[in-house]
C-alpha cells in the first residue's frame, strides 16, 4: 500500500466525521466528492498494489538502510521508482487532475479554514505518530474505533473503485459536468487553497517512497497499556540494546520485520518537550522498543510504594490480626495425638553440664559477673602515681610502675686517699704536676683526677663543694634517663648439646653380652643365616665349606665341601622348603642339608621337587640371559653332597637375597654391566635380566618384603624398582661415597644403607628422597647392617672391633618421626687381614645377634 494513500485516508476519514455533523446539503455534496475523490484513489491503488505485490521483497531488504524514520525511506524502492510506472501515474494525475481538484475544492467548501488547519495539523500529527510507531503493524485499540469506521468504508468503497477501473473514467467526467456550476461560485473562494493542497500532494507524491507500515496507524501507546501491545512485541529476547545503537532498528517483530526505531532527541528537544508536555516527568522509554511510555495513576502509586519498602499490594493488611493456633485452653481434641516423651520431664543433661561449666569458671575466675567488670573499668580509668625515685615496696608497686624486675642503681665507688681532706703526700700535686692540670683545663677527662687534691689542717676548714649541686642533678638525670637492663650469660653445657633419648635400660630388650663363639672354619667366615625357625645356623667362608650349626648348643651338624670359596649363604625364608642358596665363585649352588637337620618330611618334600626338572616347552629364554646364566643338572656325586641345583653365571657372585616367598632369588654379579642383577626363579628353573641399560657399579640388590619392589644399591645411589610396571619407582641419593650393604626394614617403609666411609644412613621411604638421619657410629669401615623381624633392634658391623646394636622404632602415625637411639657396643673377635665383622644375622625369633668374624669364628650375641 502507497505511505501517501494512507495519509490521504486519515485526512478523508476526519473529514468525513466532521461532514456527518453538517447539513444534509453538505453530506450530498460531500459524497459526490468523495466519489470524485474515489475515482482518483482507486487509480492510485491500483498502481501501489501492484507495486507493493511487486516489491514486497525488495522493501524488506530496503528496510535495512533506512534513514528517515518519520515518515519514508528515500533509500527504499519507490512505488514511483521505474520508469513505466512513473508514466503511468503521470498521465492518471494529469487525467484527473481537475477531479481532484474539484473534490479538494468540494471538501474545503464543506468545512471551514479552522477545519482546514486542522487537516493540516492531523497530516503533521499523522507523520508524527507513524514515526513513533515505527515500521511494524501496530492494531490500535477502543480509543481507534472511530477513525476505523470510515476508513473501512473508504477502503470499501476505494476496492469497489479499483474493480470497476474501466468504468471510472466515464463516471468521473458525468459527475466533473454535474458540478461544473458549484465549482463557478465556489472557484474564487476556494482557488487558493486548492491549488495549496494540490501542490502539497504534488511535492508528497514526488518525495514519497514505499514503507512497510502505514503512516496512519495511531500510537499504540497513546491510550495507555492495552491487550494489542502482544503485536508490537520485540523477539530479540535478552540480548542488550545497546547491540542496536549503529542500526535503525532497535529490534523485530513476531512476524520477523525490524522495529524501527523512533526519532532520537537531543538535550534541547528533551528541555523543550519538559517545557510543553505536563506529562514529561512520568514518561519513559521503553529499551525494547524505544517508544515513550507515560506511567499512569497506578504505576506511579506501585513505584512508590516499591520505594518505601511496602508491599506492592495496597489492599495487603500487614496488621491482620493474629491466629492464635495454640493457647493456654486445653481442647477436647489435641494438636498432637501422642503423649509427651519421658525425656520432657528429665532435667537436661547437657543443660546440667553447661551450668557446671559456667560455675567452674566463676569459681577459677574465668569468667566474672557484671560487677566485676565494671569494677575492673572503673580501676582503669582511675589515675595511679607512683615514686619515681624510691624502689617499690610491693609487687603492687612494681606492676604499676612496669618494673617486672627492680634493677637498683650502681653504687658511687668508696672515696680514695686522693679524696681525704688530709691526703699523703704523695697523693699531693707538685708543681710540675700542677702545670700539667691546668693544661688539661679544656680536656678535663684526660686528667689524672676529676677533682684536685687539697690539704687543710681541720675538717673544719674544708669548704663546701661548689659543684656538689649540679653533680647531684646530673646523678638524678642518669637514673632517670639512662637505661638499665640485665645482661643474661648464656651459659651451655655440654649435657644440654645432647639429644633427649630415653634410657637404655627403658628399651630392652637387646643383646648385651656375648653367649656363644662357634669355631671350626679354616678362614674367613664371609656369611651366615639362620633358618626360618631359628634352630640352625648355616655359615660359608673362605675354606670352600658350607657347615650347618645347632644353635641351642653350638654344634657342628654338617659340613659340606665345595668347589671354591663361598662368599655368601642365605636360608630360603618360607618353612616349607629346606634349601640352602650358597654362592661359590661364578655359581649359584642350592643346597638341601640333610633329612637329619629339621623336619625329615620337608627334606624329602625339597628333593621330590627338585629332582625332575620341569618341561621345557614352558622355559623360553633369550640369548642375552642364556649367555649371562646357565642351569644345570648336578652329578650323583654332588647330589650325594647335598647340592640340588647349580646355575653357572659368566661373572663372579658377590650378593644372594631370598624373595618372601621363596620362588625367587636375585644374585649381582661383579662387573657384569648391564648383566649385573640376575632373577633366577625356582619352580620354572629359568632366569631373567630385568635391566637392559647400565646403572652404575652394582652392589646388592634386596626385594621388598611386602610389594613387587627390588632395590639395587649402585656406588652412591639407591634405586627402587617396580616389577610389575617395570619401572623406576624412587631414586633414592645417599651422599656416601661408596655404598656397602644395604636392608629393609620389616615394614617396608625404612630402609638402612651402609658405607665404606664409617656412614650408616637412614631412608625414610614415604618421606623423601634424601636421608632422613646419617649416623657416624663407627671409626672404620661399615660392612653390613641388618634389622630385627619382632624387634625394632638394627645391628652394625664393620672394620672396627664393636659391633651397635641400636634402637630403631617406627611408627604407624606417619606424623611421628621414627626413633633412634644407639644402645649396646658389642665386642667383636680381633681383626685378621684388616677385617673384623663381615655379616650379622638376628635370630627370627629372639632378640640374638649373630657375627661372622675375619677370625674364622661365628659369636653369638644374647
Amino acid at each position: 500500500m502507497p505511505p501517501f494513500r494512507n495519509g490521504l485516508l486519515k485526512r478523508k476519514a476526519g473529514s468525513i466525521e466532521v461532514n456527518q455533523n453538517d447539513s444534509a446539503k453538505a453530506s450530498e455534496e460531500s459524497e459526490e466528492g468523495s466519489a470524485d475523490e474515489d475515482l482518483l484513489r482507486g487509480e492510485l491503488d491500483t498502481a501501489g498494489d501492484a507495486t507493493d505485490s511487486e516489491h514486497e521483497d525488495e522493501e524488506a531488504a530496503a528496510s535495512d538502510h533506512e534513514q528517515d524514520e518519520v515518515l519514508f525511506d528515500d533509500s527504499a524502492d519507490s512505488t514511483f521508482g521505474d520508469d513505466d510506472q512513473a508514466d503511468i501515474a503521470s498521465e492518471e494525475s494529469s487525467d484527473l487532475t481537475d477531479s481532484e481538484a474539484d473534490d479538494e475544492s468540494e471538501n474545503d467548501d464543506d468545512v471551514d479554514d479552522s477545519d482546514t488547519q486542522d487537516n493540516t495539523d492531523d497530516d503533521e500529527a499523522s507523520v508524527d505518530s507513524g514515526a513513533e510507531s515505527g515500521v511494524t503493524h501496530t492494531q490500535s485499540g477502543a480509543s481507534d474505533s472511530d477513525t476505523e469506521k470510515p476508513a473501512k468504508d473508504i477502503k470499501t468503497k476505494i476496492s469497489k473503485a479499483t474493480k470497476q477501473k474501466p468504468e471510472t473514467k466515464p463516471k468521473a467526467t458525468k459527475n466533473a459536468k454535474q458540478k461544473s456550476s458549484r465549482e463557478s461560485e465556489h472557484r474564487t473562494k476556494t482557488k487558493s487553497k486548492t491549488d495549496a493542497s494540490i501542490d502539497r500532494l504534488a511535492d508528497t507524491i514526488q518525495k514519497a517512497s514505499v514503507n512497510i507500515q502505514p503512516v496512519g496507524q495511531k500510537d499504540e501507546y497513546e491510550s495507555g497499556d492495552t491487550s494489542d501491545e502482544e503485536d508490537r512485541r520485540n523477539t530479540v529476547g535478552e540480548v542488550p540494546m545497546w547491540w542496536y545503537n549503529e542500526y535503525p532498528h532497535v529490534g523485530y517483530d513476531t512476524d520477523g520485520r525490524r522495529i524501527v526505531k523512533p526519532p532520537q532527541r537531543d538535550q534541547i528537544d528533551d528541555f523543550l518537550k519538559k517545557c510543553e508536555d505536563p506529562d514529561f516527568w512520568r514518561t519513559v522509554r521503553d529499551p525494547s522498543t524505544g517508544q515513550d511510555v507515560v506511567l499512569s495513576k497506578q504505576d506511579l502509586e506501585l513505584i512508590q510504594r516499591l520505594r518505601a519498602g511496602h508491599v506492592p499490594d495496597a489492599a495487603h493488611d500487614d496488621y491482620q490480626p493474629w491466629v492464635e493456633w495454640f493457647s493456654r485452653e486445653v481442647l477436647a481434641t489435641p494438636l498432637r495425638a501422642f503423649p509427651e516423651h519421658k525425656r520432657s520431664f528429665l532435667p537436661s543433661r547437657s543443660e546440667q553440664q553447661q551450668v557446671a561449666r559456667i560455675v567452674h569458671a566463676l569459681k577459677m575466675g574465668w569468667t566474672k559477673t557484671r560487677k566485676q567488670l565494671a569494677d575492673e573499668r572503673r580501676k582503669k580509668r582511675e589515675k595511679h602515681f607512683y615514686n619515681l625515685w624510691g624502689s617499690a615496696a610491693s609487687e603492687e608497686e612494681e606492676r604499676q610502675r612496669g618494673i617486672h624486675k627492680h634493677i637498683p642503681a650502681p653504687r658511687r665507688a668508696l672515696p680514695s686517699h686522693a679524696e681525704s681532706y688530709n691526703p699523703p703526700p704523695e697523693y699531693l700535686l707538685d708543681a710540675k704536676e700542677l702545670k700539667e692540670w691546668n693544661k688539661l683545663s679544656e680536656t678535663p677527662w684526660k686528667r689524672k683526677y676529676t677533682f684536685l687534691p687539697t690539704r687543710y689542717a681541720s675538717l673544719r676548714e674544708v669548704p663546701a663543694y661548689e659543684r656538689f649541686t649540679r653533680e647531684r642533678f646530673l646523678r638524678c638525670l642518669d637514673l632517670y634517663l639512662a637505661p638499665r637492663a640485665i645482661k643474661m650469660r648464656l651459659t651451655i653445657g655440654p649435657d644440654d648439646l645432647v639429644p633427649k633419648l630415653p634410657a637404655p635400660r627403658d628399651l630392652q630388650p637387646f643383646p648385651t653380652a656375648e653367649a656363644l663363639c662357634l669355631r671350626g672354619h679354616a678362614g674367613l667366615v664371609r656369611s651366615a643365616d639362620f633358618d626360618p625357625s631359628g634352630q640352625y645356623i648355616v655359615s660359608g667362608g673362605d675354606d670352600a665349606t658350607v657347615k650347618v650349626w645347632e644353635t641351642s648348643t653350638g654344634r657342628c651338624l654338617r659340613s659340606i665341601a665345595l668347589d671354591g670359596p663361598v662368599s655368601r649363604v642365605a636360608w630360603i625364608p618360607t618353612p616349607g622348603l629346606s634349601l640352602v642358596a650358597a654362592a661359590a665363585g661364578a655359581r649359584l649352588l642350592l643346597l638341601n642339608p640333610g633329612a637329619d637337620i629339621g623336619a625329615h618330611r620337608v627334606a624329602a618334600r625339597t628333593d621330590e621337587l627338585l629332582e625332575e626338572p620341569p618341561p621345557q616347552h614352558d622355559v623360553q629364554v633369550d640369548s642375552r640371559t642364556a649367555s649371562c646364566a646357565e642351569w644345570q643338572r648336578v652329578s650323583p656325586e654332588q647330589w650325594a653332597r647335598g647340592v640340588r641345583l647349580s646355575v653357572l653365571h659368566f661373572r663372579a657372585v658377590t650378593h644372594v637375597a631370598w624373595h618372601a616367598r621363596g620362588d625367587y632369588v636375585c644374585a649381582s654379579l661383579a662387573d657384569a654391566a648391564s648383566r649385573a642383577v640376575v632373577v633366577h626363579q625356582l619352580s620354572r628353573r629359568r632366569s631373567q635380566l630385568p635391566f637392559s641399560r647400565n646403572k652404575g657399579l652394582v652392589q646388592c640388590a634386596i626385594f621388598h618384603p611386602t610389594r613387587p619392589l627390588l632395590f639395587v644399591a649402585t656406588q652412591r645411589v639407591v634405586r627402587v624398582y617396580d616389577l610389575v610396571k617395570q619401572e623406576l619407582v624412587r631414586k633414592l641419593l645417599t651422599g656416601a661415597q661408596w655404598v656397602s650393604h644395604m636392608a629393609v626394614h620389616p615394614a617396608g617403609d625404612n630402609l638402612l644403607v651402609a658405607s665404606y666411609d664409617r656412614k650408616l644412613i637412614w631412608f625414610d621411604l614415604e618421606l623423601s628422597s634424601k636421608p632422613y638421619q646419617t649416623l657416624r657410629l663407627h671409626g672404620g669401615a661399615v660392612r653390613c647392617v641388618a634389622f630385627h623381624r619382632r624387634y625394632p633392634l638394627f645391628a652394625s658391623g664393620g672394620d672396627d672391633e664393636h659391633i651397635v646394636v641400636s634402637h630403631g622404632m617406627v611408627y604407624n602415625d606417619l606424623l611421628q618421626n621414627p626413633l633412634l637411639v644407639p644402645l649396646k657396643q658389642l665386642r667383636a673377635g680381633p681383626r685378621a687381614e684388616q677385617l673384623c665383622v663381615l655379616e650379622l644375622r638376628w635370630h627370627p625369633a629372639q632378640p640374638w645377634l649373630l657375627a661372622a668374624g675375619a677370625d674364622a669364628t661365628l659369636r653369638l650375641y644374647t
